[in-house]
């Protein structure tokens, strides 16, 4: 935000939010004290440094300018540096070195470089030589844990509990967008004691439209000192009178009105790393501790990496979320079709249309406009108030649903009504005449809570009139008038669905020559939107598998191999089934094709015994899928890899209707041990049939081969087509296991293994388990908190869990010791009735230690 000052902003009547928009943050001429920054010209002379820079490798700045980089570092570094460059194809590519001694005298630096119009700039700041951990391989245990989440909401919650895990800020707030620009925190992870920020409203101006722009392209933005003023660079502008861009910079200095807004908030270090979706900013993970906190770049770097990921994950969540939305409007349009005579109107079944839409749209009224005819329920305007009103939908688009929070303020004289009808949300269901069916929202006193006083008024500041940071940062309320509650994205997607469906009900009510004409007009907008639902589907699983696929490939040709198998699979059985009319197509036959296309003269390996059942279309992509994958670990480690493996696939039927199919394989190497990685593959085979077909899948492995197990409800198939052998397999059932109930601790110094315990915690019941890193944290923990259950490990480094053991003993808190093998266990000795449990745990040796 610009400062005022008389020659450039006029009286102070003049400043507005706009200044906030219009201050050249990419070009602010300092950069964050705790690095420093060099620019080269494309001949490597240099153009621009810190002043700094002489504290990293011993020349000052003013003797840097004008001379070659090669006679500013070492001939190493430079050779590394020149090897970087072809790295920066695009005009926001950073290149990262970590590690690289600059100057000759053994001191190690971790490098950025980026162009900046015709300069390149090289930002570095001092090696984190006292770790040698590389933070990045913990990205991929953070997103399978984040991947798990239920929803979108839950997944923000989780991502916000990993990132602080991953950096140990203090608060870690996922901070959305609406269209509008206002900010809503809408999760939080947070120290003990700590106010919560979650639930708080932010006004647009809080991020002025620059510093967005920014986001979208440098995603991290770290502020280690709010009181670091920053160091200048020289020059301060070019030969050209230009300063230096420093739109990609990672040690860009701050405003100083943003560090008065920080300071205000009682933050001393920020963080914020951006979420996109598809390109555009969708929200950020906004930071913030307590006390001056500066990162190593290596997890600047991996906290941005989960950033990045972390946005794939939600787009996918929410799009899932869309899906199951989807599902909800074909279900009622199935049930208004079904209900609705074929020569039934609209304004003779209103009635039976409003109920139904009301499952999956609230509503506090609802008005139907068919041919004239004038048909309400609710609180609506009146007759005549509606007829004013038509006039103005007339002018919106005829085929696209119109919606309003606010009616009043594209249509002021709806505020006469406000109280009955301050929303509206329409479904145009003709195009000549105009008919629409108008669901309405009463008015509510809609109190946001801002943060602060979302006006942000002009203040006598530092430095003259100006817009000065909030000084408080208490609940502001806001109370909208003339306004509903909004209608949500999945309420809007949903209205489109209905008026689709409502547009079939008038085609099946139009008399036969009309009726023919206009079918066949809503006959291709239904099937475009078909087809647009179908390839969706289709590029999503598609995607799905290339992403997943991924993760297991070691080599270019590797992955082309396993992703292309497995669409191939999808291929195969997509044929059988459209070849049967999309009809129950053959599991035998399934199986026989899937053999011979992997594994062609060696099929016969393959032996099938049991009766044949025709599986319905998503029952066979899934199996599809399921033999593909245990057909090619079977070629590739099992059975099916040595000349006299077997491998023997049986159907039956099970006692409640449904079917089960067994794998065994035989006479192939040994099995020493069940894999240590499960891959997408694996995930496969024992999800993909509970998950999609509602069944049950087991896998094991033993020293004779792999056998696995599934079950499929009778609702997913047509009958078995021969008689029922003798000798059926039982059903499997899963050993039921106790489970925990309230709170947990976790007191473990290394960050993977209290992840792994948290998650199996989780899995075990636990409805919340808090991690600590040390005795202080544990003890501040246990202050605030009712714990059930505490996991502690014996050996903290500098410290034993003593004084947290004391604590739970006194308090009658069952807990249970976690040591290595090579740890002393003298302190476990002292509580003879806890149990230990040895490293490395899983959830069986944790249950096991669980009170009884």
């Amino acid at each position: 935000m610009a400062r005022h000052s008389p020659e450039t902003d006029g009286p102070a009547s003049d400043v507005n939010l706009t200044n906030c928009d219009r201050e050249p943050i990419h070009t602010i001429g300092r950069v964050q004290s705790f690095g420093a920054l060099i620019s080269m010209s494309s001949d490597w002379i240099v153009n621009h440094a810190s002043v700094n820079v002489d504290q990293f490798i011993g020349i000052e700045a003013h003797d840097l300018i004008g001379r070659r980089l090669s006679d500013c570092l070492s001939e190493q570094a430079l050779l590394l540096i020149r090897s970087r460059m072809p790295m920066l194809a695009s005009p926001d590519a950073v290149e990262r070195i970590f590690g690289v001694e600059l100057a000759g005298n053994g001191n190690l630096f971790d490098l950025s470089l980026h162009l900046s119009g015709r300069s390149i700039v090289l930002e570095f700041e001092p090696h984190n030589d006292g770790h040698d951990t590389n933070y990045v391989n913990f990205v991929r245990p953070m997103v399978e844990r984040i991947s798990r989440a239920e929803t979108s909401q839950k997944l923000c919650d989780d991502a916000a509990r990993q990132m602080r895990n991953l950096i140990g800020f203090d608060r870690i707030m996922v901070y959305r967008f609406a269209e509008d620009g206002t900010g809503e925190v809408i999760s939080e992870s947070l120290k003990p004691g700590m106010e919560s920020f979650k639930g708080l409203h932010y006004p647009a101006s809080d991020i002025p439209k620059q510093a967005r722009a920014l986001y979208t392209r440098n995603l991290l933005r770290i502020i280690a000192d709010v009181s670091d003023p920053g160091v200048p660079i020289l020059p301060v502008v070019n030969p050209e009178g230009l300063p230096l861009d420093l739109s990609m910079s990672g040690l860009r200095a701050v405003s100083p009105i943003h560090l008065e807004y920080l300071a205000n908030m009682g933050v001393k270090a920020s963080l914020s790393i951006s979420i996109l979706k598809r390109g555009k900013l969708w929200g950020l993970f906004a930071c913030h501790h307590e006390t001056p906190r500066t990162l190593s770049y290596e997890v600047r770097t991996a906290a941005e990496l989960f950033g990045q990921l972390f946005s794939f994950v939600l787009d996918q969540k929410e799009s899932d979320e869309g899906r199951e939305e989807q599902g909800r409007a074909q279900l009622l349009h199935d049930q208004l079709m079904a209900q609705l005579a074929e020569d039934a109107s609209i304004s003779d079944n209103f009635e039976t249309i409003i109920n139904g839409i009301s499952s999956v749209i609230p509503y506090d009224g609802a008005v139907g406009w068919v041919e004239g005819k004038f048909e309400s329920t609710g609180h609506t305007p009146t007759k005549e108030e509606f007829l004013g009103l038509v006039n103005f939908l007339n002018t919106t688009a005829a085929s696209r649903v119109y919606h309003s929070d606010s009616l009043a303020k594209v249509f002021p004289t709806a505020a006469e009504f406000a109280d009955r009808a301050a929303g509206m949300l329409v479904l145009p269901v003709s195009r000549a005449p105009r008919d629409y069916i108008v669901l309405f929202r009463r008015e509510i006193a809609k109190s946001v809570t801002w943060a602060g006083n979302p006006d942000k008024p002009v203040l006598q500041g530092a430095h003259g009139d100006r817009l000065t940071p909030r000084k408080s940062f208490e609940a502001w309320q806001q109370i909208v008038r003339n306004t509903s509650a909004p209608w949500q994205p999945p309420e809007i997607r949903a209205a489109e669905a209905l008026r689709l469906t409502l547009l079939e009900v008038v085609l099946r009510m139009s008399d036969a020559a009309l009726r023919d004409r206009a079918k066949a007009q809503e006959h291709q907008e239904l099937l475009i939107a078909e087809l647009n639902h179908r390839v969706r589907n289709i590029l999503s699983l598609i995607g799905g598998l290339v992403e997943q696929s991924g993760t297991e490939a070691r080599s270019i040709s590797e992955f082309t191999h396993v992703v292309g198998g497995r669409i191939h699979a999808l291929s195969r059985a997509h044929d059988l089934i459209t070849r049967e009319q999309w009809e129950p197509a053959s599991a035998r036959e399934l199986i026989r094709i899937e053999a011979e296309a992997y594994l062609g003269a060696n099929a016969e390996k393959v032996k099938i015994q049991g009766p044949d059942v025709h599986l319905r279309p998503k029952a066979f992509t899934a199996v599809s899928l399921v033999i593909h994958e245990l057909l090619t670990n079977s070629a590739k480690y099992g059975a099916l890899s040595e000349a006299s493996g077997t491998v023997l696939i049986t159907f039956s039927q099970l006692p409640d209707g449904g079917m089960a199919i067994e794998w065994l394989e035989t006479g192939g190497p040994p099995i020493q041990s069940p894999p240590l990685r499960r891959g997408f593959g694996s995930t496969i085979i024992e999800r993909s049939i509970p998950y999609e077909l509602s069944g049950r899948a087991e896998l094991k492995f033993a020293v004779t081969g792999v056998s696995a197990r599934f079950e499929i409800p009778a609702a997913h198939f047509d009958g078995f087509t021969n008689a029922i052998q003798d000798g059926a397999a039982t059903i499997l059932r899963e050993k039921a296991r106790p489970s925990l109930s309230g709170q947990a601790l976790v007191l473990e110094d290394n960050l993977i293994i209290a992840m792994d315990a948290e998650d199996m915690l989780g899995s075990l019941g636990a409805t919340e388990v808090f991690v600590a890193a040390n005795v202080r944290e544990a003890l501040a923990i246990l202050e605030e908190h009712s714990i059930q259950f505490a996991l502690l490990d014996v050996n903290l480094g500098s410290e034993t869990s003593e004084p947290v053991a004391e604590v739970l003993h006194a308090r009658g808190i069952h807990f249970a010791f976690a040591t290595g093998y090579g740890d002393s266990i003298d302190l476990a000795k002292r509580y003879s009735s806890v149990p230990v449990v040895k490293k490395p745990y899983d959830v069986a040796s944790i249950e096991a230690a669980l009170p009884g």
